[in-house]
């Protein structure tokens, strides 16, 4: 049986770049966005929207766009709102017996239950996850502090919801995981390492 590794994060927390970092230094595969775009191929709906519907709750007003042209309302996106995490039930089995494998968000810690896998949860304080946003845009400074900040905490409430419709559990919470990484004011790197040893 292959080793698989989940990763649930926070928006800011730092878990893309951990789930990525991990993966390179253990030489396992590692997927994120991939997953997304195997579902769109599997169901011929665009990225756009699977991204957006495996981000939140779904929601039966929400429109589809199949290729660019159709949008489609009520019982027809809530079927393809069932496609889509069938498919990313597949998509993500798939890919854990394929080979030794970090892969992140989407509820595979869930979907992948009976394959045992090691299940990570990263997390940290609002301070934190804002000077990681920062980070990534070339002009900091211009970012509205207050909005970003509303931004982050919406981000991880569609993801606790998101989760609890489809699992029934509650995201973040330390019974649903082997270990909870606070990130806050440490690098990355370090937080790896530690955990890569778990491995060796």
């Amino acid at each position: 049986m292959n080793n698989v590794i989940t990763i649930g994060r926070e928006f800011g927390s730092g878990g893309r770049e951990f789930g990525r970092l991990l993966a390179e230094k253990l030489g396992y595969e590692y997927y994120d966005k991939e997953i997304i775009t195997e579902i769109a191929k599997k169901t011929s709906l665009s990225e756009t929207y699977v991204k957006q519907i495996v981000e939140q709750t779904p929601h039966s007003l929400f429109p589809i766009t199949t290729g660019n042209a159709f949008a489609y309302y009520g019982n027809n996106h809530l079927y393809n709102v069932q496609s889509i995490f069938r498919e990313q039930t597949n998509v993500i089995t798939e890919m854990a017996k394929k080979s030794d494998c970090v892969i992140v968000g989407r509820c595979a810690d869930y979907i992948l239950e009976d394959l045992n896998p090691f299940k990570i949860f990263i997390y940290a304080d609002e301070k934190s996850k804002i000077e990681r946003c920062l980070k990534k845009v070339d002009e900091p400074e211009s970012v509205n502090v207050k909005k970003l900040k509303r931004q982050i905490k919406n981000i991880d409430k569609n993801r606790a919801r998101y989760y609890s419709f489809y699992t029934g559990k509650k995201w973040g919470d330390k019974l649903n995981y082997d270990i909870c990484i606070n990130t806050s004011d440490i690098e990355i790197s370090e937080a790896v390492s530690v955990i890569e040893k778990l491995f060796e």
